[in-house]
């Protein structure tokens, strides 16, 4: 699967097959929380919750990728994701695009 944040793909046609989306909420354990808060006090990078961004982008492009091969797409155009803040602790992660064919 070609996945590409552009609305198109150098020379190729494509046919357009719809929209697609992957989404997940995910938080971490508590342990987690209770070292962010330390990190909070003397600075720097919060590695468990970098940890977490990047499982749960994971898991969104997955979910994403699953829904264009159902509909028979070789690639995805256009990809943006979007976070926000569902609770404290926890994150949603979204990703969409055009699932399309090359013609």
């Amino acid at each position: 699967m070609v996945l590409v944040n552009t609305e198109s793909i150098e020379g190729k046609k494509l046919e357009t097959l719809g929209l697609v989306r992957g989404s997940v909420a995910q938080t971490k354990h508590i342990g987690k929380d209770i070292m962010a808060g330390f990190k909070n006090i003397i600075g720097g990078e919060i590695k468990g919750y970098t940890d977490m961004l990047n499982e749960a982008r994971n898991t969104a492009n997955q979910r994403l990728i699953e829904e264009a091969e159902k509909l028979g797409a070789d690639a995805i155009v256009n990809i943006r994701y979007e976070t926000s803040s569902v609770m404290a602790s926890a994150v949603e992660i979204i990703v969409y695009g055009t699932a399309v064919k090359f013609k």
